[in-house]
């Protein structure tokens, strides 16, 4: 069901990064489940992380480690080993220095993710058989493969990829997201893996990160949740012929920054489009805030409130519960006599009340489009936020319902 979303585009291998995968058969037999990659030694790597406090056994190691020398990611699907408590850690911890015997690297070196139910054991024997199956995979083409054997309840898998020259030399940046549901940023938000082939100094890559991150991932939002396993990385393997990228600024850094976020943005986007039981993709813009804060609280109470995104699916122009979720979003002093309110460019209220040139068939025949603009126009400053959502559909309840039978 996912809307606008088509076959992956070319993924551009990134030279020093290599994706392997195999099958543990952690929910079916022959599953591609487990994703291993390899960073080239010295590359430098960034990270960001769920703020959820259940946090998994993943990423509290994931997370002590990230400042690296990091060697290797291993990813797991069909299991979160979240909610596991010192078992699970344990568990991470040991198919981790599995792979380090395997690849002859320290155990430190390895960060592991996983993604699946909550609460379940690490089925840690399935996943160290399939480890030297998935290290004899591992090449530099295998984005496609690696972004499908990632994915959960994913109908698609997702990926984007940027190139440009500078000095004469092609710099690559590819990525590679899942995620469709529990999805609410607080960070980042599911799983996803960016690559370069720029060198580029640690400290300068987590803020390119930290800076993508919050344009893209912490800008979408399925379900208003926040899991407990969501990671993004950023990996920069210096093998392109440049100097390395030391301070946020020059040429080659704003070329670098500005394919990072085209990157994030296409793969954030992509988990929206094919968000669990989707049929519309939706833009939440919010204008004229006092703060970029409550820019964005008018936006997430618009994005979830269940009586909106159920009527978008629908195809229902009932803008007064819009109305209603602007107005309980916490902006204070709120004054409603300067709001306006549109669906795709068609006034649907202004000055507190239903627009004087508002038609029910203008607005029944925006809602009819699988891709649906609202804008809020709130006349208190010059802020701005945008954000990306999906409607509720039957078909959501369905897959949430029945996701561990």
């Amino acid at each position: 069901m996912a809307v606008g979303l088509g076959p992956l585009p070319t993924l551009h291998p990134v030279p020093g990064f290599e994706l392997g995968i195999a099958s543990a058969g952690i929910k079916r037999p022959g599953r591609k489940d487990i994703v291993v990659m390899r960073c080239a030694e010295g590359s430098t790597v960034a990270g960001v992380f769920t703020l959820n406090a259940f946090c998994a056994a993943p990423v509290i190691l994931s997370k002590k480690r990230v400042l690296g020398p990091v060697r290797y990611f291993l990813t797991n699907t069909g299991n979160a080993n979240a909610g596991t408590g010192e078992p699970g850690l344990a568990a991470a911890e040991r198919t981790c220095a599995r792979l380090a015997e395997l690849a002859g690297v320290d155990a430190t070196a390895v960060l592991p993710f996983s993604t699946g139910v909550i609460g379940e054991p690490l089925p840690v024997e399935k996943i160290e058989a399939a480890l030297g199956d998935a290290l004899a995979d591992l090449a530099e083409g295998n984005w496609a493969a690696a972004a499908t054997g990632i994915m959960t309840t994913d109908t698609l898998p997702k990926g984007a990829s940027r190139q440009f020259v500078h000095d004469g030399v092609t710099v690559t940046v590819t990525g590679i997201s899942k995620g469709a549901g529990m999805i609410k940023p607080n960070m980042a938000t599911m799983l996803g893996y960016i690559a370069t082939d720029a060198k580029v100094a640690q400290g300068v890559l987590q803020d390119l990160l930290r800076d993508a991150a919050n344009k893209s991932f912490n800008r979408i939002t399925i379900d208003g949740d926040t899991s407990t396993n969501d990671c993004c990385m950023l990996v920069a393997t210096g093998q392109a012929a440049l100097p390395e990228v030391t301070q946020a600024s020059g040429e080659l850094f704003a070329a670098l920054k500005q394919a990072v976020l085209e990157v994030s943005m296409e793969v954030a986007q992509a988990i929206v489009r094919d968000g669990e039981g989707a049929t519309k993709f939706v833009t939440v813009q919010v204008n004229g805030g006092g703060t970029y804060q409550e820019c964005l609280d008018v936006a997430y109470a618009v994005a979830h409130s269940p009586l909106i995104k159920t009527a978008l699916f629908a195809s229902d122009p009932n803008w007064g519960r819009i109305l209603a979720a602007v107005g309980r979003a916490g902006v204070p002093q709120l004054d409603v006599s300067k709001i306006d309110v549109f669906l795709g460019d068609v006034c649907i209220a202004s000055k507190g009340g239903r627009a004087a040139t508002y038609t029910e068939d203008q607005g029944a025949a925006v809602m009819a489009r699988e891709e649906i603009g609202i804008r809020i126009e709130l006349g208190r400053g010059g802020c701005s936020e945008t954000i990306w959502t999906t409607d509720l559909s039957h078909e959501y309840v369905k897959i949430n319902a029945e996701y561990r039978t």
